[in-house]
């Protein structure tokens, strides 16, 4: 009965769309339409022409790794049978202030995972409370793994994820794993999906290179319609963009919510280092630490030590996302801010590697990262700026477009396998618009962190001058960035 309310609700706001994309084409001057006008309509989308290139180059790399190499690679592994196997699985969870009804669910689906894998098993649990400890040893007690199943527990100080990491790649190390080991670094708010171990593992002895991989990745929200369609949203995205760079072996990020690596990479004490005191040497804002982004370190230290990464898209993870406000925007504000944040101050860096190590590909979207935050406010600014100039037909020209293009992406996403919805068009443009802005700001803030859950911030007791000055360098360059982007525009327009 759910799933039917579900679709009609659906249809209703499809044609709802529909109807309003129509009736703002009836709007618009006729000429648009006619190809020997100077408003013809795909003259908008000159603007855009590096955002829509590159767009296209993802989605045709994903799709030709989504339904040609992986399924190969996939018979490869099939074919290996056993020879794939690893000598031995460590499933490590960090857990810190998640609910107990989320944290129960994560630790039995790791648990269960655990007994049907069939390997030699060692569930290491990273965790600060003692309420984590009796609710996870209530559990094992309940499922009553067999004897190739073992738990280890590592008690951590509440100083945040980098530390429970290290504490618990230290406590992996102790066990002394071989060279045909593997360990999943799990959140404490992902449930695995049945399955997810012996569909990831075997890769490690298909490509001799690789160092980590990561998996596909769907959302239950414990929030609004709109902010849980923007988490599915984000994750179809992800899911085209990680085959994309998967094609190259070079995933460009190693989620935190599960990811798996061979047990030597991660007992490698420069490793350890990398995620658990990574900084930046900022030119203008000195050195400081990275609160958050440990996936993004960890991706960073693999590329360092030479190693490959990998997707693999038929293994699935399940995410109970808590928003951190009741307001959408406010959430979703919050939440840009960490993960472009993370992005930005991982690219500061990540192209000084150079294309050699990289590769030509990877190096072209670092450097496209870069610009993005620009383009993707090109074409919003020169349509308020030629409306005001010439008239407001521009801008519902531009609406137009907007919402036609948006519309054909989110059809587009239906290659992805996951499922799509009518706020999505609206939530695509949100999302380069809101980003756009975010990221605009955080580039000159990359200092600037904080946990969404935790509530904590970096704070690096700078003297008093070093702080005015890190506060209103940031705000000049800012101010000086949008209005030499503005005053160009407007020139040009």
């Amino acid at each position: 009965m759910d799933s039917l309310k579900g679709r009609l609700h659906a249809g209703a706001g499809w044609l709802f769309y529909l109807a309003l994309l129509m009736g703002m084409a009836l709007l618009l001057p006729r000429s648009l339409f006619d190809a020997e006008s100077k408003d013809f309509l795909l003259i908008l989308g000159v603007v855009g022409i590096w955002r829509y290139s590159m767009g296209a180059i993802h989605f045709i790399r994903g799709m030709i790794f989504l339904y040609l190499v992986f399924p190969y690679y996939r018979r490869k592994v099939r074919k290996l049978g056993a020879a794939a196997d690893p000598s031995e699985v460590f499933l490590m969870v960090t857990s810190f202030r998640i609910d107990a009804l989320t944290t129960a669910e994560v630790y039995r689906s790791v648990i269960q995972e655990a007994i049907d894998c069939g390997y030699k098993t060692t569930v290491v649990c990273s965790i600060v409370e003692l309420s984590d400890e009796l609710l996870v040893k209530n559990l094992w007690f309940r499922m009553s793994p067999p004897e190739h199943v073992k738990l280890d527990f590592v008690r951590i100080p509440g100083t945040g994820k980098r530390d429970g990491l290290a504490y618990g790649f230290r406590a992996i190390s102790r066990h002394l794993p071989d060279d045909r080991a593997v360990v999943a670094v799990v959140d404490g708010d992902t449930v695995l999906a049945a399955g997810v171990v012996r569909k990831t593992v075997p890769f490690f002895q298909l490509f001799d290179n690789l160092g980590g991989l990561t998996t596909n990745e769907f959302c239950e929200v414990r929030g609004g319609y709109m902010m849980a369609e923007w988490h599915k949203l984000r994750f179809a995205q992800r899911h085209i963009n990680m085959c994309s760079m998967a094609l190259s072996k070079r995933v460009l990020t190693l989620t935190g919510r599960m990811s798996v690596f061979k047990a030597q990479v991660i007992t490698d004490p420069g490793f350890i280092a990398d995620v658990e005191s990574d900084h930046l040497n900022h030119w203008r804002l000195g050195r400081f630490q990275f609160l958050t982004g440990d996936d993004k370190s960890s991706w960073f230290s693999l590329m360092r030590l030479g190693y490959d990464t990998f997707y693999v898209p038929d293994a699935a993870i399940n995410t109970v996302e808590h928003p951190p406000e009741k307001s959408f925007i406010k959430s979703s504000r919050k939440l840009m801010f960490r993960w472009y944040g993370n992005n930005l101050r991982q690219n500061s860096r990540a192209v000084g590697l150079g294309p050699r190590r990289l590769g030509l590909f990877t190096s072209v979207v670092l450097l496209d990262q870069r610009v993005a935050m620009w383009t993707s406010l090109l074409g919003p600014t020169v349509a308020i700026i030629a409306s005001i100039k010439y008239g407001f037909a521009y801008l519902l020209i531009y609406l137009f477009w907007i919402g036609f293009t948006r519309l054909v992406l989110t059809l587009l996403l239906l290659a992805s396998g996951h499922e799509i919805g009518p706020a999505y068009p609206v939530l695509l443009y949100y999302n380069q618009i809101l980003g756009a802005m975010v990221k605009v700001y955080v580039f000159f803030r990359l200092d600037q962190q904080s946990w969404t859950r935790q509530k904590t911030k970096l704070n690096r007791n700078l003297a008093s001058f070093q702080q005015w000055f890190n506060t209103w360098s940031s705000r000049s360059m800012t101010f000086t960035a949008v209005s030499v982007f503005v005053a160009a525009l407007m020139r040009v327009v």
